[in-house]
Formats: C-alpha cells, sequence, structure tokens
C-alpha cells in the first residue's frame, strides 16, 4: 500500500536572523505533486517482512520516518527540487505485494523524469527497488543494461522458496536470467565470516564481483575506486543500494546485524561519489536502518548524511 508524504515530520530549526540563506532540508522539501518539475524523490519503504523471515531483528519498518526526521534539520546546500513521495508500507507479511508496489513507485517516478532515493526498511528493498528500475528500463526504445552496486557485509544472494532480506540479489538475478539480461552485481564491503561458503560459492556461480571488508581500506581507496569506475563503464545506468550494516557497529549499532569489522564512513562516502560522478546514477536506497537497537540516533544520523550525500 501507498500512503501519502507525512509533512509533519519536516520540522526543524529556523534561523531567521541569518537570512535567506540559512535554509535547513524542512525549509526546502515538498510533498510531491503530480505536476512537479523533476528533482529527486524521496519514498519510503516502511518494511522489515523480510529481516523477519531472515530471521533477523525486527523494527527496520520505521527506518524512513526516523530517518527523515535526522533529515529535516540538516543544512541544505544543494540545488534543484527535493519532494517526499510517501511511503510503501507492508502489511503483516505480505511482503511480495509491498515489493510490487515499491517497484510500480519507483518506475512511475522515474517516469516522470525524477531520481528516486529510497528510504528503508530492510534490504528486501532492493528486489523492489530493481523491479522498478527493470520496468523503467522495458519502457525505453533502446534498452539500457543495469549495473548494481551494494555496499554490504553480506552477498544476500540466500536460497529458499520465500523472498527475505537475506535473497534479493538472488531473486533479481532469476528475473535477469528470465528476461535475458544479464546480471551485473558488484558488492564492497564483504565480511567472510558473515557469508557461508554456499553464498561464495553462488556468487561465483553468478559472476559476482566483490571487495572484502579486509580489502575496503582508505590505503586501497584507488584501487576500489578503479573497480567501480570499470564495471559502470560496462553498463548504461547504475542503481546503488546501501545496507547500513556495511558500517562498523560503533558507526550503525541500529541494524539488523552489526559489523565486527565493517567498512569505515570515510570510504563508503567516497564510493558513493563515485557512483554519482559516473552520471549513471539511476536508482538509490539505504536500508537496514533499525531504530530499536540505535543509540542516540547515531545510525539515524549515519543515514541521513549518506541520503544528504546522494542528493547534492
Amino acid at each position: 500500500m501507498h500512503t501519502p508524504a507525512d509533512m509533519t515530520l519536516w520540522q526543524g530549526r529556523v534561523d531567521a536572523e541569518e537570512g535567506p540563506l540559512a535554509r535547513r532540508w524542512h525549509d526546502r522539501l515538498q510533498a510531491l505533486r503530480h505536476d512537479a518539475p523533476a528533482g529527486i524523490a524521496l519514498l519510503g519503504f516502511a518494511c522489515d517482512a523480510g529481516v523477519q523471515r531472515n530471521q533477523g531483528r525486527t523494527g527496520a519498518a520505521e527506518g524512513p520516518r526516523t530517518i527523515r526526521k535526522a533529515l529535516a534539520n540538516l543544512a541544505w546546500h544543494h540545488e534543484g527540487h527535493i519532494y517526499d513521495a510517501g511511503d510503501v508500507t507492508c502489511e503483516g507479511d505480505a511482503l511480495e505485494a509491498a515489493q510490487s508496489e515499491l517497484g510500480r513507485q519507483v518506475a512511475h517516478l522515474l517516469g516522470e523524469g525524477h531520481l528516486p532515493l529510497v528510504l528503508g526498511g530492510g534490504h528486501e528493498i532492493a528486489y523492489g527497488s530493481f523491479l522498478g528500475l527493470a520496468h523503467h528500463a522495458e519502457r525505453q526504445a533502446d534498452k539500457p543494461t543495469i549495473g548494481i552496486i551494494n555496499l554490504d557485509a553480506h552477498f544476500d544472494l540466500r536460497g529458499g522458496r520465500q523472498g527475505s532480506s537475506g535473497t534479493p540479489f538472488r531473486q533479481i538475478a532469476e528475473a535477469c536470467a528470465a528476461n535475458g539480461a544479464p546480471f551485473n552485481y558488484l558488492v564492497f564491503g564483504i565480511s567472510e565470516p558473515a557469508n557461508t561458503e554456499a553464498l561464495f560459492h553462488r556468487a561465483r556461480e553468478l559472476n559476482v564481483t566483490w571487495r572484502g571488508d579486509e580489502d575496503c581500506i582508505r590505503e586501497h581507496l584507488e584501487e576500489l575506486l578503479d573497480t567501480l569506475t570499470f564495471f559502470a563503464d560496462e553498463v548504461d545506468w547504475l542503481y546503488l543500494t546501501v545496507c547500513l550494516d556495511v558500517l562498523p557497529a560503533a558507526t550503525a549499532p541500529g541494524v539488523s546485524a552489526p559489523a565486527a569489522r565493517g567498512v569505515e564512513l570515510m570510504v563508503v562516502e567516497a564510493l558513493i561519489d563515485a557512483a554519482k560522478a559516473t552520471g549513471k546514477l539511476m536508482l538509490a536506497d539505504i536500508a537496514e536502518l533499525n531504530p530499536v537497537f540505535d543509540k542516540d540516533g547515531i545510525t539515524a544520523k549515519v543515514a541521513a548524511r549518506l541520503v544528504w550525500r546522494l542528493a547534492r
């Protein structure tokens, strides 16, 4: 189900004495209208049914609301238009219906010329986001190839009859195969202790490219950026998805599976900047914020900072 934007969330400090340059996100953001000029559209995915199915810590359904509240008071240094496109909500365990609706909403936003930034929610968000981008691609005269860049401690290639937060990229691979499309998937931040050998085997079978968390360090940043750029050169469109559990637990405690090591925020931000710099970014999302387990709102602030960066 899709619900309209709750504009009461967009409140914050007003520095009237500082003049018109002292703007914050709550000053600039508007509810999305059907006739709105092209801009950046925030779309929530209020769901953690996938996390529950994956035997994780639930609470991510409150992620979109919490990210918006953390964003509201951030300083505005951006150009263009920014909108709130409301939320896709998941009723009970109706994950597949929620993912289908998310796909419809993403495709609609893309069709209207917006850049969707989807706020999660568990990483089951990825399958719904991809459905929308793939549907938009089908509408093009020359069907573009899509590349997926995932910043994540996990491959999320699990098997099983039911989809979950652990299966989205396996489901995407199956959808690509069914449509005769290539599955182009690059992951930064893979934790070897957090992924079984079965998952590494599946990643090799699917020709996934990955870099482990031990390699995703600032000393190797040039090589990481080269990997991303080479990957982007081989596709037409990019979909960037950021699972907050790629970050160290001290930076992102409010996730389903906090990372013992993780990838430092500076490296994550550099990879986000590089994806944007390709000029091919069509869609991005932030997954796995779980406010129930957050400490002092740290993870929400990090998530908001990443959205802020994506929107620049």
